[in-house]
């Protein structure tokens, strides 16, 4: 890859105890949240394609079709579709890790979908979901590379911050 070097922050954070949890309880109209319950990479790329592709997401670009496959069909491992009145808004992927860790892997919403009260929602649900599927411990990354607010919207459901990172990365 050719691209330049930027200096990147990465930020880690976790929830310990379902009851740190602070819900958005409002349903912003037309929004449904289902599982997509067949593992489907092109559904899984077209996501990751459109949520990322302003916050310099590029990593899955290249991805063949056996490689999304074995990254859905890991065991566990879940993907949550956001529309909205029927159209695609976001999504969130879930991966089990050892020790009963989830990873809310992906979380994001594509660009027509912000500022409507559907991201802190979504955050929500994912967080409920990990915590109902068992987990000892919910936890997410984020960076100065994503939306301004998502640090923010992590904090705001009770994610507390363990680790921050700073870093070089290449930008395509």
């Amino acid at each position: 890859m050719t691209g330049h070097l930027t200096k990147v922050t990465v930020y880690n954070l976790e929830m310990l105890d379902p009851d740190q949890l602070r819900p958005v309880q409002r349903q912003p109209a037309g929004l449904e949240i289902r599982q997509a319950q067949i593992p489907l990479p092109e559904l899984n790329r077209f996501l990751y394609a459109s949520v990322g592709g302003d916050w310099h997401w590029h990593v899955r670009l290249t991805w063949d079709y056996a490689h999304w496959m074995e990254v859905l069909t890991q065991p566990g491992y879940e993907t949550w579709v956001a529309t909205v009145y029927g159209t695609p808004a976001g999504y969130f992927e879930l991966e089990p890790q050892e020790d009963g860790n989830i990873e809310i892997a992906y979380f994001g919403l594509m660009t027509p979908f912000m500022g409507r009260g559907i991201g802190g929602r979504l955050l929500t649900a994912s967080i409920e979901r990990a915590w109902q599927k068992g987990a000892r411990r919910v936890w997410v990354h984020t960076c100065t590379l994503d939306h301004p607010s998502a640090l923010v919207n992590y904090q705001a459901r009770g994610m507390r911050l363990f680790l921050e990172e700073h870093e070089e990365v290449e930008l395509p």
